[in-house]
């Protein structure tokens, strides 16, 4: 399939953009044109395999330390990357947190490590890319989860951060306008290549669209925020084949 290069001469940083979904979307990003900074918490072998294959699509990128719940660790990680791009154009929140735990059994620590990673880190990185989005007129893309829309009785704290997640996207599209769009991005379930478990098929069973989502489902739809037109903004799209309809 021709990939139309419509983001030709962009800058973008993609959180948590080495693997699986964030991986996905950097690969998009730059196979639509632009340049690209993924960040990862320690810039190791797998970082370098990613920026090895992003460069392959003839953008220039680089991996850059970054740990989202850490305000001074964003801070110099998104500076590292507006130097390197000169210039931010696009930010994708992607970096998240995910567990399974019985509401009773939650304890403080999971709950505030949870928020930590899925709402005050993007809160963080969209604030260090303020000045450079503001400039250029750019766009933010959060991606937050189904479970941000729907009650998951095993996984409440993440449910509730990802909510705070859709929330702060709206706050931000209405602070920041009308230079800076941001909408949200809400994948379902997403498989990639895990070891077969029954579960994912029960999964897609339930889903109208008859299958689990894949992570160039997510990737379109960032890639549909990034290129359409900038009036859109305060979104949340679902990306689950149906399944939130259940």
């Amino acid at each position: 399939m021709l990939t139309l290069r419509l983001l030709e001469g962009k800058r973008a940083v993609v959180t948590g953009g080495v693997r699986r979904i964030g991986r996905a979307i950097a690969m998009a990003l730059a196979a639509a044109g632009a340049d690209v900074v993924i960040t990862t918490r320690r810039v190791d072998c797998s970082a370098e395999d990613t920026v090895t294959e992003l460069q392959r699509l003839g953008v220039r990128a680089r991996a850059v330390a970054l740990a989202v719940e850490d305000q001074a660790s964003v801070q110099r990680g998104i500076a590292a990357a507006a130097e390197y791009l000169n210039g931010i154009d696009l930010l994708i929140n992607n970096a998240g947190a995910f567990e399974t735990a019985p509401l009773e059994t939650i304890t403080a620590e999971q709950w505030d490590a949870m928020f930590a990673t899925n709402t005050r880190g993007p809160f963080f990185v969209a604030q260090a890319c303020y000045p450079h989005l503001k400039s250029a007129h750019g766009r933010i893309v959060n991606i937050g989860s189904l479970g941000g829309m729907h009650p998951w009785a095993t996984h409440a704290h993440y449910c509730t951060s990802k909510a705070a997640l859709h929330m702060l996207s709206q706050t931000m599209a209405k602070a920041w306008a009308p230079e800076v769009s941001v909408n949200c991005v809400a994948p379902g379930m997403i498989v990639m290549g895990e070891t077969h478990d029954t579960a994912y098929d029960s999964f897609a069973e339930k889903t109208p669209m008859k299958r689990n989502g894949r992570a160039e489902d997510v990737s379109e739809a960032v890639l549909f925020f990034a290129t359409a037109t900038r009036f859109i903004t305060g979104q949340l799209l679902a990306v689950d084949g149906g399944l939130g309809l259940n």
